[in-house]
């Protein structure tokens, strides 16, 4: 088996790790929109109070389960989802089954816009760390472009860079080390998380990445010797994220200066 395929003891794995009650995807029982609660997503936050309160009868507050699969490659795009919470992995996979991530969504973005109807995935998308997020059907985010204003300035300032990470990752894939896209990977994760701990195993790094897990255990213990880490099974622990940065180079530092930049774009919308 290819070492980048989620094997069947990987996939008991994600399983058993999945938080209790998070196992089916539930929907929480209206009335759940407020503008506060909407905030939580910056994308969300940064339109215009009426337009935000415009999409509310449309937006549902949702629970992400870990490895649970938003959307497949080639798939139709029904829906949109804002993560609050949630983390979310946009996958590139074979058809032998071995997986690459290309993208990683958290509470600054939107997974699954489709502006054409009939558009179909280009890739798949799977909850990596559990938590909440809005749903948005297809059809009334379209409508809601067509409208004009705040919210398609902001969802094209949203792809531009989401593009920039994308492209990072692919010239980091190339000519990164396994270290620096280790720091990399772990510093996308805590730009999107509410602590320096990430559960996580060695095992699901290796997939995400494309690399063997023999390269991940070797760059963890490296890092971990460093002391810009802590590793126990399942959860890292980040101690010093300048040292992160400054070893993950410049790769990293190209898409967080690009969103940044959105940020300051966005409040002019």
């Amino acid at each position: 088996m290819n070492n980048n395929q989620l094997s069947a003891s990987a996939q008991q794995s994600l399983s058993r790790t999945m938080p209790v009650g998070s196992r089916e995807f539930k929907v929480a029982s209206r009335p759940v929109v407020s503008y506060s609660n909407a905030q939580q997503n910056e994308l969300l936050a940064a339109l215009p109070r009426a337009v935000l309160e415009s999409l509310f009868e449309h937006l549902e507050l949702v629970a992400l389960p870990f490895g649970k699969e938003l959307f497949e490659h080639g798939g139709k795009l029904d829906n949109v989802y804002f993560p609050t919470t949630a983390i979310v992995s946009l996958l590139y996979v074979m058809e032998d089954g071995a997986t690459t991530e290309i993208a990683v969504v958290g509470h600054e973005g939107v997974v699954g816009v489709s502006l054409f109807a009939g558009e179909r995935a280009m890739c798949s998308a799977v909850v990596q760390a559990d938590g909440y997020g809005y749903r948005l059907k297809a059809q009334h985010l379209r409508d809601a472009f067509n409208q004009g204003g705040a919210l398609p300035q902001l969802l094209m300032r949203y792809n531009t860079a989401l593009f920039a990470q994308m492209a990072q990752n692919a010239v980091g894939g190339r000519h990164s080390s396994i270290e620096q896209k280790l720091c990399r990977w772990l510093l996308d994760r805590l730009d999107r998380s509410p602590s320096n701990e990430l559960k996580v195993t060695q095992e699901m790094i290796s997939i995400m990445l494309g690399v063997r897990r023999e390269s991940i255990t070797a760059a963890a213990g490296k890092l971990q010797d460093d002391g810009l880490i802590t590793y126990r099974r399942g959860n890292i622990t980040v101690l010093d994220r300048a040292g992160l940065e400054r070893y993950a180079g410049e790769c990293y530092k190209v898409a967080k200066n690009e969103y940044d930049r959105l940020l300051v774009d966005v409040a002019r919308c």
